[in-house]
């Protein structure tokens, strides 16, 4: 199985260009399963009904989020229908929507899990036992991948070696800058600490320059834009054997 992981997608040109390469992207690596995290694909931030329609309609099997997620009050009846659009699984119980879904392509299926980092993030229950909880719950499935939105890259990386042989893959999210330590890791999962962005190349992870520079030279609040320019979609391609779900090769792409 090929599985295709994007990073953030950042507003509308990010959608766009998401459109605009994704279809090739799979064509050309093959792929069986796309992810897409698409938490800040609004204008702005948060996640739309729109937008979300858009990214699936691109080419995404399911969108992931992040402590966005919730800034659009709108997107509660997609959160909770669960199939396509996904929370992170920490957040307290009866908190609309859910952390874990399954990509069903008959000959097999992927589950997919959604998790937030606790470090600099907000205060939601452990990563490390949720994913113990999960994986249980869903009886541990054979092919398993996890997008980690997380800002600490030492709390990714623990809880890529905690998860080693029990999940396919478990990709970082949330910094916006694809990181050079793609592996697999000694048990067969594949990680990366972050996956990267989609969106603006010439930005401050999406966001126009001028405005970054003021809010953190002026300590004041700004309100941010998406930039313009050229734009990348930032993802990993994650080889699994069909056998075993453990991971045999992982690919960072920029296109």
């Amino acid at each position: 199985m090929e599985v295709l992981m994007i990073g953030d997608v950042v507003g509308t040109v990010g959608c766009e260009h998401l459109r605009r390469v994704l279809p090739a992207a799979k064509k050309q690596f093959g792929i069986d399963v796309c992810v897409v995290n698409g938490e800040n694909a609004a204008d702005g931030n948060g996640l739309t009904p729109t937008a979300a329609r858009y990214i699936l309609d691109s080419g995404a099997d399911m969108i992931t989020g992040g402590n966005h997620t919730f800034r659009r009050p709108e997107l509660a009846e997609l959160l909770d229908r669960g199939d396509t659009v996904l929370r992170p699984a920490n957040y307290p119980v009866g908190t609309v929507g859910t952390g874990v879904g399954t990509v069903d392509k008959g000959r097999f299926s992927l589950t997919v899990i959604n998790l937030m980092g606790q470090v600099y993030m907000d205060a939601l229950a452990c990563p490390f036992e949720t994913l113990d909880r999960l994986l249980k719950e869903a009886g541990n499935p054979r092919f398993c991948v996890v997008d980690f939105h997380a800002e600490a890259t030492a709390e990714k990386k623990a809880l890529g070696f905690y998860a080693d042989g029990r999940i396919s893959a478990l990709v970082g999210t949330h910094t916006h800058v694809q990181t050079a330590d793609a592996q697999i890791l000694p048990q067969g999962t594949a990680f990366i600490t972050d996956v990267g962005m989609t969106g603006p190349s010439l930005s401050v992870l999406g966001v126009r320059p001028e405005q970054s520079i003021a809010r953190i030279k002026g300590k004041l609040p700004v309100r941010f834009s998406t930039a313009d320019g050229p734009c990348q979609m930032d993802g990993v391609v994650i080889s699994l054997d069909n056998a075993t779900g453990r991971a045999t090769k992982i690919t960072p792409i920029c296109i």
